[in-house]
């Protein structure tokens, strides 16, 4: 039988997510409840309940401040790249057995407390703070691109311009392989094969948090930011093969008039 995450008395709770860092150490952390297969739930000292992802994201339930800052305390030993200013996403949750599961407002509604359906909420909403973060990377990312930009409709690129381009290629990739590879964010939950009725609450919580479309919207700046680089990258190689090969001809220019001047000048002291 599963054990509860929230008492039964709870009606109402909020459910906070936080990317504490880029990944999180699941199986050094003893003791815990595996849900559906993926992430992993813990209890709370002092109530309450955090289901956390190998990506780094964890999502506390019914948890207050002074619990999560002691929890968080304790967690940080097993999370790589560890943030003291985690990315954060909160809603309310509250308990109805005859309401439509829904996200009305800040608050989403559900017909129990269990764990699989707990879990659908915080598998929805690591995904979201997990976007938050990459969408506030790729905004710098653009701010940062937008000069070379510029710079390829005046047809002039700054003598460092291919480190940073290359910078900005490599970061572009990782956040596009995290994405996919490690996050999974187009996926489903794997509960959702032993439990398919939960996915009509699945759809309408990643509809309302918009998790496919803010995926979609990220790749293509991604692909924006790679084709921008790309093209800045093969005109400053072709600018360099183009001066090579003046170089080459002004040192065979140079070898002809050198050979002139000395005909030249073996005929005027013939």
């Amino acid at each position: 039988m599963t054990t509860p995450l929230i008492a039964a008395d709870v009606k109402e709770f909020t459910a906070r997510a936080l990317l504490v860092g880029q990944r999180i150490d699941l199986r050094a952390l003893g003791s815990t409840q595996r849900l559906g297969g993926g992430p992993l739930a813990v209890s709370v000292r002092g109530g309450g309940a955090a289901v956390l992802f190998r990506y780094g994201a964890v999502v506390l339930f019914d948890v207050q401040p002074l619990e999560q800052d002691e929890f968080l305390r304790q967690l940080a030993p097993r999370v790589q790249g560890y943030s003291t200013e985690p990315e954060a996403e909160q809603i309310l949750v509250r308990i109805d057995p005859e309401a439509k599961e829904v996200l009305e407002g800040n608050t989403v509604l559900l017909k129990d407390a269990s764990p699989e359906r707990l879990e659908i909420v915080a598998d929805v909403l690591s995904k979201s703070v997990v976007l938050a973060r990459y969408e506030a990377i790729i905004a710098q990312t653009f701010d940062r691109i937008e000069p070379f930009a510029a710079d390829l409709t005046r047809e002039h690129l700054g003598r460092h311009s291919t480190r940073e381009l290359l910078a900005h290629l490599g970061s572009s990739l990782l956040i596009e392989q995290q994405m996919v590879g490690r996050v999974q964010i187009d996926d489903t939950p794997e509960l959702l094969w032993d439990r398919p009725d939960l996915e009509r609450l699945f759809a309408r919580l990643r509809d309302e948090f918009e998790i496919l479309e803010r995926f979609t919207a990220l790749n293509r700046k991604l692909q924006l930011i790679a084709r921008t680089v790309e093209t800045a990258l093969g005109l400053i190689q072709a600018r360099r093969a183009l001066r090579v090969e003046w170089y080459i001809v002004i040192l065979i220019l140079f070898e002809i008039l050198l050979t002139l001047y000395e005909l030249f000048w073996r005929s005027g002291h013939a």
